[in-house]
């Protein structure tokens, strides 16, 4: 199928972590689900098409940069007007770019999906950023409430590309500096420990595979263990472990009760465990540390 235009918006509850510290469990995966309500109604209002949730993120696409536009700035204004609970607000972060996408199977693919999450992953909280390549696709209207504001290397352009920020309310609480969207595409580090090797995962190494063939980079003698078990991935500040064998990955977060992936996945967060085909308690040798600095 030929590649079709169209804008890819990633938005996310910004300090999620947060509101779950301050309100347990419950309450705050309600307070999450409304928001995530929020934007899944106003995506359809602009003819959009919610692709994935994860978590406290929603990924989308829109028909044209203009649809993009509006869906994120109405995203941050319902969300901005939400009640403040327990003296926390909820806010979200948003990125979005318009280009050539390749849809199968109900999801998009491309060099646009990279773009839109690696602008999601620039903005803070109440802010959406977008490509200047996305605004000059706008209309003059809303191409005025657009301001640039730094050109960045981006992995696998050959060229910097330029960032700009919608602004979609007044006042100066929404300014960034350059440095700092600088400091946040390389804040975020994972650090694995696999007997006496230790690998560093950052912007410019985003994913590794686990298994034991010898072609992963990280190769596991564990006979339990499936020739490629399990890959970790980066999406935008966060890595998220996924299981692809036959026996399951099994985690423990530091201070919780060990989880099971059979197929499935979860983002690594503090520090933790990982063992491969069976429990952490099982194996001494086969497993591997992570620490997300």
């Amino acid at each position: 199928m030929p590649p079709t235009e169209m804008a890819v918006l990633f938005a996310d509850i910004s300090g999620s972590t947060k509101l779950y510290d301050t309100l347990g469990d419950t309450q705050a995966k309600t307070l999450v689900d409304e928001c995530i309500g929020i934007m899944r109604g106003i995506v359809a209002r602009y003819n959009g098409r919610v692709i994935k949730t994860i978590g406290d993120e929603v990924m989308c696409v829109l028909p044209d940069a203009d649809s993009g536009h509006l869906a994120a700035t109405d995203m941050q204004l319902k969300v901005a007007a939400l009640p403040a609970v327990a003296n926390v607000r909820r806010a979200i972060r948003v990125g979005f770019h318009f280009g050539p996408v390749i849809e199968e199977n109900g999801d998009v693919f491309g060099d646009t999906v990279n773009l839109a999450a690696r602008m999601a992953g620039l903005a803070k909280a109440m802010q959406i950023i977008t490509t200047r390549a996305t605004v000059d696709r706008l209309s003059p209207a809303l191409r005025d409430s657009t301001r640039g504001i730094a050109a960045l290397s981006i992995k696998g352009k050959g060229d910097d590309v330029d960032v700009c920020e919608v602004i979609w309310q007044g006042g100066d609480d929404l300014t960034m500096a350059t440095a700092s969207i600088a400091a946040a595409a390389t804040h975020i580090k994972l650090h694995l420990t696999h007997g006496t090797r230790e690998l560093v995962l950052e912007r410019a190494n985003s994913g590794i595979v686990l298994g034991r063939d010898a072609s992963c980079q990280v190769v596991l003698a564990d006979r339990m263990a499936s020739r490629v078990h399990a890959r970790i991935e980066r999406r935008r500040d966060k890595f998220f472990l996924i299981d692809q064998s036959t026996n399951g990955t099994f985690v423990t977060f530091a201070g919780e009760a060990e989880i099971v992936l059979r197929r499935e996945e979860v983002m690594l967060r503090g520090q933790g465990r990982i063992a491969f085909g069976h429990s952490i308690g099982e194996s001494s040798e086969e497993t591997v540390n992570f620490a997300v600095r």
